[in-house]
């Protein structure tokens, strides 16, 4: 199936357009924040500073919140766009970037990083997750979620010559795979190689694990929350760790 549309400039001009879509299924948001709300603990003292990096328009930060009560949430984007929805659902938003120490924050300023479904969009992912580190305080957490590459439902397609889920070759239409929204996603990550793209960057993994994907037909979602146990094979990834 092939859709199309109107060909972006660049790509800040892809994510600009309020077509494309900022916000992930709720089940994954909600799996992330459990994870997030058990490193974290309860309130005691000072509230912990988290940064949803990449927020979109706020809907997974909005999900995660009643589940992080206490502490104080902060959403970060660089499309005004998203920003501009953002608003709406959440009472702390900032405009930052992931390179050249673009974010408005201090060294050692947060207590973690929410950063969902966003590495796959990046030119320069060691970039971003320097940045992501600077902000770290020593023993932050990171909370980072992406596509899976080798989901169960991507492997069969490889097979039979079809284009992986999640992939794209063009920011313009889609080809050669399922689906009928065009994304933007630059890399995909198998459960190995984000261990170990991770580690590499100044972090201890603490814990690797699956969730669902909301676009999976109806029929296909009680296999795909099946997959979920075995991280390798699920649709999304959620990886907890923390800064060495």
């Amino acid at each position: 199936m092939t859709t199309t549309a109107p060909p972006p400039r660049d790509l800040r001009d892809f994510y600009e357009d309020p077509s494309v879509p900022v916000a992930s299924g709720a089940p994954r948001s909600l799996r992330q924040a459990r994870m997030l709300a058990a490193a974290l603990g309860p309130v005691s003292g000072r509230p912990c500073t988290v940064l949803d990096i990449g927020c979109g328009d706020g809907t997974a930060a909005a999900t995660a919140a009643p589940l992080l009560a206490g502490h104080r949430l902060i959403g970060v984007d660089w499309s005004q766009d998203a920003l501009r929805r953002a608003r709406t659902r959440l009472p702390d938003t900032v405009r930052g970037e992931l390179t050249g120490g673009g974010l408005p924050f201090g060294a050692g300023s947060a207590d973690a990083v929410l950063f969902s479904e966003v590495v796959e969009h990046l030119v320069d992912p060691d970039a971003a997750l320097d940045e992501i580190r600077r902000v770290l305080r020593p023993g932050g957490h990171l909370m980072l979620s992406t596509p899976n590459l080798a989901a169960w439902y991507n492997r069969g397609l490889l097979l039979a010559g079809v284009q992986p889920v999640f992939s794209e070759v063009s920011l313009r239409a889609i080809h050669g795979r399922p689906g009928s929204e065009v994304v933007g996603h630059l890399r995909l990550y198998t459960a190995r190689a984000l261990r170990e793209f991770v580690a590499a960057s100044g972090f201890t993994v603490v814990e690797l694990k699956g969730a669902p994907f909301h676009g999976v037909p109806g029929a296909l979602r009680p296999l795909d929350r099946l997959a979920c146990a075995r991280p390798s094979l699920a649709s999304i990834l959620l990886l907890h760790a923390r800064k060495t």
